[in-house]
């Protein structure tokens, strides 16, 4: 089969190769890729900003998002079967979308919502779970509670936007002036032209951040919160729990100090910080597919290239001109 493959940690070190098509485990299905989407973790593991975090061998397909159709199941799947039309985020060490075919654990896999295309429900996995993860699992968010989304007209803040919205939160966002109406039809109740202002000098009294900007933002992010907020962040520094997370507690040290000086920040403000590595979770994809189906939330898509293309595609998002999800399709 063929599949875009990691060859070494670089920017040009994504490239079209041949590969034997995956192997079946007893609990796995092997699935026919027909989209997969783009995401910023694609780029930050062919850079290796993670490969001492997660050990990848390579050379390696990447591609974290996928939408297809099983093909095979393995003797030990239950509740799949070929010809099922699925989407997943698999998980991490077993990624690789951008490929023909690719072979999921069945935990992964949900039944892709029947409302949504192929293209549409690649762009929902990852950013779906991360929000979902981070509002519900990490924020707890609950009615009436005050919810910022940095970045809200990218493919993982509009789906935050929406999520938290769904939660019964008041949200803000910060946005360019052009996308201002674009956030505000998918829930946001307050929108920062951040060309324009500071959020900084205009918000405060937020339960929840979500950042994906990083560096100085998340930094005054802590100071809009309340105290016993939290800021919840997908760029990092990574923290403590990520170690346990990875199932190396033996990194714990090396990521607190990585973390120290926004942990300390925060800590003097009267606030907390996670770090979020998103966890890879057919039942929640299942509980997500619901309200994909019921209209409550909704997939943002920017546009789709051919798999061919997928370098290109790449590069797209990398010069930062995506205004929600790149999709590849097969």
């Amino acid at each position: 089969m063929q599949a875009f493959v990691v060859t070494e940690y670089s920017k040009d070190g994504l490239g079209l190769a041949d590969l034997p098509t995956p192997t079946l485990g007893s609990n796995a299905v092997l699935v026919e890729v027909r989209a997969a989407s783009i995401n910023p973790l694609d780029k930050m593991v062919r850079n290796g900003e993670f490969k001492r975090l997660l050990k990848y061998k390579l050379p390696f397909p990447l591609g974290h998002d996928v939408s297809g159709v099983v093909v095979r199941v393995g003797d030990r799947v239950q509740g799949f079967t070929a010809g099922d039309e699925i989407y997943s985020r698999p998980r991490d060490l077993r990624i690789g979308t951008f490929a023909e075919f690719i072979a999921i654990d069945q935990a992964d896999i949900a039944l892709k919502p029947t409302s949504l295309s192929f293209e549409e429900a690649a762009a929902v996995p990852l950013v779906a779970l991360a929000a979902w993860q981070a509002l519900v699992d990490v924020a707890k968010v609950q009615p009436g509670q005050k919810v910022l989304v940095h970045a809200g007209a990218g493919g993982l803040g509009s789906t935050v936007i929406q999520v938290a919205k769904h939660l019964g939160a008041h949200v803000a966002t910060t946005a360019r002036s052009e996308d201002a109406d674009k956030v505000r039809a998918l829930g946001a109740d307050e929108v920062i032209d951040y060309t324009q202002q500071d959020f900084a000098d205009v918000l405060t009294g937020y339960d929840v951040v979500l950042d994906s900007v990083g560096g100085t933002n998340l930094q005054k992010s802590l100071t809009v919160l309340e105290r016993g907020g939290i800021a919840i962040s997908v760029i990092g520094p990574p923290d403590p729990a990520f170690a346990t997370q990875l199932g190396q507690p033996l990194l714990a040290p090396v990521l607190s100090l990585i973390s120290r000086k926004v942990r300390r920040q925060a800590k003097k403000l009267g606030v907390r910080y996670s770090f979020l590595f998103m966890k890879a979770s057919g039942p929640q994809l299942a509980q997500l597919a619901a309200l994909y189906e019921n209209g409550s939330l909704r997939p943002v898509l920017d546009r789709t290239f051919s798999f061919e293309r997928t370098l290109d595609a790449m590069a797209y998002v990398e010069a930062g001109k995506a205004n929600g999800k790149i999709v590849i399709t097969r």
